[in-house]
């Protein structure tokens, strides 16, 4: 009722009037004040605030009955049993509410029905026995949905008055307003207590993964959770296989054994299949209906089962894990809530896959670092990552100066390809040593090899750089790559990307460990040489003196037998060329030993120009003309801490070595860089490889005699480079798959100084 109305009666009537609108201001406000706590969820109850109601109704039509019925909207029925009765109890009809009454006519047009008016509506014979003489019906709508009606019934045929059916118009729309509003409260706390319940339910499956370390057990949990929760008959867990083809049986609960068939195909010929390839659930609730009677495939022959609710089993990356089935011999068993849960319960499944998965390979990687070399770690840790991030393809690169080399790929590129560090994807991830991500890296200017990506249809990319635990500087990155129209969402998992980062710590551990035992093997071998090469410079100074005393002596014993003998030579030139030769081979020999044993001396470094010793080198070589060498980023590297003439005699070893393994023909490439302690120089040929399994064994002692003959050098073969450099404080290394030619790294401490 509006304030200008209330005025206007006010001022129309008076006397009695002006009471009887106070009255009716005053019950309509004690009433609001009802409607109101009843809405913020005070216990005063919803029949008590429509009692009030009713009894404020008989105030208003005085010596008659008011009652109010609730509205089942779902029966269209006045519900009887509910009611709320005030006024004379005489003139309450005995009988419910009639399907074709005043009541249901209000309910219908959404207005209210008076007998006077609607002629064509007889009061019914049990009202007329109770002597009731006139009805007014008023529905109680709110938001255009009826909810109830309130009837009013009087002893005698009357007409109301407009001051009356205002004030009822008011109560009823305070009693819509109440019934409207402890119908909401009831719906939000019964979905209060199904959620409470549901996460009840999923904090035990929590618990369970917490609590689990087997993935079966976990799995077997949480499925007979499942059938606790949904009343099902059957379920199972069916995970798809290494191909990626079928969905294979991992757990199984409510049934006695396997069932009929272990693996099905990922595709619509079942429905889990079905499931699997739409990646969406699916609610049958009536299995013989079409068109799932004809791809069902049943667990246990011997039972009938009805309905069945199947959902799948994906990642934060989008890999499909597998599907989770249930299934009941009841028609229409599974409803909206059941999916709700059990889509809940299959991601706690999903979570204890991933972990276990990633325990499994974390648990093997440990393994292999203790027994494996670390390119072998390496290329386990790619394929993991391609594994545990359902990636297409993945790559680990090692920071050598200003390049990337590929230290292991999962894809056809040969290993130690190289990638500059400042303007590369890649490279961006070592500098920020943060990872870095791209959407979509064949239009990424930033990648280098859009070619590889076009030829793999690669598309999102994430790399993470490899950490060092010494001093947190970046010394590689991990990088993986999905395939167009797969649904890898890798870059957008946090998940996924802590993932990569705990394998990239792997890897660079691995490289970090095998720095360490080489820098442990070479201090060892270099303590070993410093002491052999101590008692072998002594035997070598006592050979070479006696040598000189007794070899050295011949040269000049023939120049004595020249002089007072030169009638007799000149009369016979057979002994004069032979005793010519006899000195010129002498002096040959003590040459060829003095030059051999000046490796055996002590060796005092000091700065050298690297590329000074390369040019040298090729000028002592004397390679063939079908041999080019190609000599790269040497200039302007600081001088290395070594001896000259010996680093000139291991580039010469290292040159023939390349020529003999091309055969003669094919080209040489010297390439080097310079790190914070060392400069790192590599000599790559075009031969045929080296096997994996030689790479340590090329450098161990051959015995001259069994070495093929090198111009008069001495010639130990590249045992001799590695004892050099050794000494030199240095390392020698071999690269090579065997097919695509060989790569020598050296490595040699860096001079402080920079000019030589």
């Amino acid at each position: 009722m509006s304030s200008d109305q209330i005025v206007e009666m006010g001022a129309v009537d008076s006397g009695g009037r002006d009471l009887r609108l106070l009255d009716a201001l005053s019950s309509l406000n004690e009433i609001g004040m009802a409607v109101n706590r009843l809405a913020a969820g005070e216990n005063r109850g919803i029949r008590s605030t429509l009692q009030l109601i009713v009894d404020h109704a008989i105030k208003v039509i005085p010596g008659g009955a008011a009652i109010i019925y609730p509205y089942d909207m779902e029966a269209q029925v006045l519900d009887s049993t509910s009611r709320v009765v005030a006024g004379t109890t005489a003139l309450v009809p005995p009988d419910s509410p009639r399907r074709d009454g005043f009541g249901t006519r209000a309910i219908r047009r959404r207005q209210r029905v008076l007998s006077d008016e609607a002629l064509d509506i007889v009061i019914s014979s049990a009202a007329l026995a109770a002597g009731v003489r006139s009805v007014a019906c008023f529905p109680l709508v709110i938001a255009e949905q009826p909810v109830g009606v309130l009837s009013i019934y009087t002893a005698t045929a009357r007409q109301y008055g407009e001051f009356e059916l205002l004030v009822i118009d008011g109560l009823v729309n305070y009693a819509a307003m109440a019934i409207h509003q402890a119908r909401r409260l009831g719906h939000v706390q019964r979905d209060l207590i199904g959620d409470e319940d549901a996460l009840n339910r999923l904090w035990r499956a929590g618990m369970l993964i917490s609590s689990r370390l087997g993935l079966d057990d976990t799995l077997k949990a949480i499925l007979q959770m499942a059938l606790d929760v949904t009343n099902a008959h059957y379920g199972i867990f069916r995970l798809l296989d290494d191909s990626g083809a079928h969905l294979e049986t991992r757990a199984l609960a409510g049934a006695s054994g396997r069932p009929q068939i272990n693996a099905l195909p990922v595709d619509g010929s079942s429905i889990m299949g079905w499931v699997a390839v739409h990646r969406q659930p699916l609610c049958i609730h009536d299995l013989e209906a079409a068109p799932w009677v004809q791809v069902y495939r049943p667990l246990d022959a011997d039972l009938r089962m009805r309905s069945e609710l199947a959902v799948p089993l994906i990642g934060s990356s989008g890999r499909l894990e597998g599907v989770l089935n249930l299934e009941s011999p009841e028609i229409g068993a599974f409803g909206d809530q059941d999916r709700h849960l059990i889509q809940s319960l299959a991601t706690q499944a999903v979570i204890a896959i991933q972990e276990a998965r990633l325990l499994d390979a974390l648990l093997e990687v440990a393994r292999l670092l203790l027994i494996q070399p670390y390119p072998r770690v390496f290329q386990h840790l790619v394929t993991q990552a391609c594994n545990l991030l359902n990636a297409a393809a993945s790559a680990l690169w090692v920071l050598e100066g200003e390049n990337l080399v590929l230290a292991a790929a999962t894809y056809g590129t040969p290993r130690s390809e190289r990638l500059p560090l400042r303007g590369s994807l890649t490279g961006l991830a070592v500098i920020r040593r943060a990872p870095v991500m791209s959407e979509d890296v064949r239009d990424d200017p930033r990648f280098h090899r859009v070619d590889l990506a076009q030829q793999y249809a690669w598309t999102r990319a994430l790399i993470v750089p490899l950490l060092s635990s010494d001093d947190g500087q970046a010394i590689g990155a991990l990088s993986v790559y999905s395939v167009q129209g797969e649904s890898s969402r890798f870059t957008e998992s946090e998940w996924d990307e802590k993932v990569l980062t705990c394998l990239a710590y792997y890897a660079a551990l691995a490289l970090q460990n095998a720095d360490h035992q080489q820098a442990l093997r070479l201090a060892q071998e270099r303590q070993a040489v410093a002491e052999t090469f101590a008692a072998i410079g002594d035997v070598a100074a006592n050979a070479l003196h006696h040598l000189n005393n007794k070899v050295g002596a011949i040269p000049v014993r023939v120049q004595g037998i020249q002089d007072k003998c030169q009638v007799a030579l000149l009369a016979d030139d057979y002994l004069a060329s032979n005793l010519k030769q006899i000195g010129q081979s002498a002096r040959e020999a003590m040459e060829a030993v003095r030059d051999s044993l000046t490796h055996l001396r002590p060796i005092n470094p000091a700065p050298v120009s690297l590329m000074r010793c390369v040019i040298a080198a090729l000028d002592e070589a004397q390679l063939p003309r079908g041999v080019e060498v190609e000599i790269q980023t040497l200039e302007g590297l600081p001088p290395v801490v070594a001896h000259q003439r010996s680093l000139i005699f291991v580039f010469v070893n290292l040159l023939d070595n390349a020529v003999a393994a091309m055969q003669g023909s094919g080209t040489i490439r010297v390439r080097g860089w310079s790190t914070t302690t060392c400069i790192a120089v590599t000599v790559a040929d075009d031969g045929p490889g080296i096997a994996a399994e030689l790479h340590e064994r090329i450098f161990e002692f051959t015995p001259p005699e069994k070495m093929p003959e090198r111009n008069g050098k001495l010639g130990f073969g590249l045992w001799w480079v590695k004892t050099l450099l050794m000494r030199l404080g240095g390392s020698i290394s071999v690269e090579s798959d065997g097919e695509h030619g060989a790569t020598f790294q050296l490595r040699l401490p860096r001079a402080e100084t920079s000019h030589v």
